[in-house]
Order: structure tokens, then C-alpha cells, then sequence
């Protein structure tokens, strides 16, 4: 009888844990409007490493929320440069400073940002076979876009980890295939 209740109480348990994890696998994150783009100025849209400009009219997707984070979350990796005239545009938001290309850093979108939480701490980030750690040093904005401030270029999409070319060097990607790739990352503890 008392096997019985412990095998019960087992099960009970493992089907517990595992709903747990199902459900915080189909967490979504759902846009929560749209802005509008707006021609950038001659000479306003820095295209440094491909990025994207704004385009007269188009609706953009703004995000508040970023999907979950787990041990392994899934991402986009992006590059970015993070340097003084470089396509990230203004000094990083956690300590007002740009930081060198050769240095891994990385941007979070706005979910994962979560209000500087993550500001100056340490990410795990797995692609192509190995893994880097990087510092979150600022915020690739998922709510707005398309002016000065964000370099006229569109919002960041919310699943998107936007890295330096440091990070891209660690893990052995070629250059030749920068840009976009998708990683897991994770918290460093």
C-alpha cells in the first residue's frame, strides 16, 4: 500500500513538473501595436553590418514582452557595433559608455532587457557548435524605432540577442555568414 501511494505521489508529481514546463514553453509574446516607419534623413540610417532602415509607411510590430526565459532560451543572434559611430547609435543604456568590437557584449530585446535588470551581468550564448559569455550592456528596443534616437531603424523583434563582433568571433562563425543566426542563451550565474 505504501508503494502504491509513493508511485502515485511520484507520478503526480512528474506529470506536475512536466505541465510546468510545457506551459512555460508555450508562453507567446504577442505584439502590442505597431509604429509607422518614417524616411530617415539623408545620411541618418547608419547601414553598418546590413541593418535595416526604415521604410516610408511601413507598419513595424512593437513588442513589450520577450518569450520566456528557461535554461536554454531560444534567439536570434544579431550583430551590432557597439563603438562610437557604429549602427547601435548612442553609448550603451546600462553605463552610458560604448564599448569596443573586439569586447563580447550584447543588447537583449526589450522583454529580456527587463527595465536594466540584466544591465552589466553576464549571458551564456550557444551557436554554431560552441559557446561565448558576453556582457548585457544595452537594450535593442522591441517599442520603438524608426527616429533619431534608434538611428531610423525599424524595432527589434522580441526574440533577439544583438552581439558585437567579438561574440560572432568566439563562436567560429565566418564572417561571410554574420548577421543573423539562431543560438540559445542563458543566464550566467
Amino acid at each position: 500500500m505504501k508503494k502504491q501511494v509513493c508511485s502515485s505521489a511520484l507520478f503526480v508529481s512528474f506529470l506536475f513538473l512536466v505541465t510546468l514546463c510545457l506551459s512555460i514553453e508555450a508562453q507567446t509574446c504577442k505584439p502590442s501595436g505597431n509604429i509607422r516607419g518614417r524616411k530617415p534623413p539623408p545620411n541618418q540610417c547608419n547601414q553598418e553590418n546590413d541593418s535595416d532602415c526604415c521604410a516610408d509607411g511601413k507598419l513595424y510590430p512593437i513588442f513589450k514582452c520577450s518569450p520566456g526565459v528557461t535554461g536554454r532560451t531560444k534567439a536570434t543572434l544579431t550583430l551590432n557595433s557597439f563603438e562610437k559611430g557604429g549602427d547601435g547609435g548612442a553609448p550603451s543604456e546600462c553605463d552610458n559608455h560604448y564599448h569596443s568590437d573586439d569586447t563580447p557584449v550584447v543588447a537583449l530585446s526589450t522583454g529580456w532587457y527587463n527595465h536594466g535588470n540584466r544591465c552589466l551581468n553576464f549571458i551564456n550564448i550557444h551557436g554554431n557548435g560552441k559557446s561565448v559569455r558576453a556582457m548585457v550592456v544595452d537594450e535593442c528596443d522591441s517599442t520603438m524605432g524608426c527616429d533619431s534616437d534608434h538611428d531610423y531603424q525599424p524595432p527589434c523583434a522580441n526574440n533577439i540577442v544583438d552581439a558585437s563582433k567579438a561574440v560572432w568571433k568566439a563562436l567560429g562563425v565566418p564572417e561571410s555568414d554574420w548577421g543573423g543566426m539562431d543560438i540559445y542563451w542563458s543566464d550566467a550565474n
